[in-house]
């Protein structure tokens, strides 16, 4: 399997030796259009072919003369291209520097922990012990 970027949409198999026996034969077989033996000339100088075309110069040989199925694809592989790589827009560009760059204050914070101060966190109600307090208080003024 390769990746050559160059292969035409679809199915596409390595050429073997049947195959270029075919496509040879195909390129001056006079049952066939000129179109389709010409199709045939340039596609015997390829390293791979496309599926397509050669089931098209397959059905319209004659079929006498052409190779059986089994045999033309004897040894040939499918060709598989890798696909290209997706870009990435500016507004998830943006977005991803944006976390990097908390990740990276983050990890700094999480570094230097042990020798800066702690930061007071003067929230009301923040621990159970204010809670409640306050909530018997509330209920005091309410039953006064």
């Amino acid at each position: 399997m390769s990746s050559d970027h160059t292969n035409p949409p679809g199915l596409v198999v390595s050429t073997t030796e049947p195959i270029l026996s075919f496509l040879t034969s195909a390129s001056t077989d006079p049952h066939l259009s000129q179109e389709l033996q010409q199709i045939a000339s340039n596609l015997s100088s390829k390293p791979n072919v496309p599926y397509k075309s050669l089931r098209a110069l397959w059905l319209a040989s004659n079929a006498s003369t052409r190779p059986q199925l089994v045999q033309l694809f004897s040894g040939s592989e499918f060709v598989l291209t890798s696909p290209k790589p997706r870009e990435k827009s500016e507004e998830l560009k943006a977005r991803l520097q944006k976390l990097a760059e908390i990740l990276e204050r983050n990890a700094y914070a999480e570094l230097v922990k042990d020798i800066t101060p702690k930061k007071e966190t003067n929230e009301p109600f923040s621990s159970y012990k204010d809670q409640l307090g306050f909530g018997m208080l509330l209920e005091a003024f309410l039953d006064w």
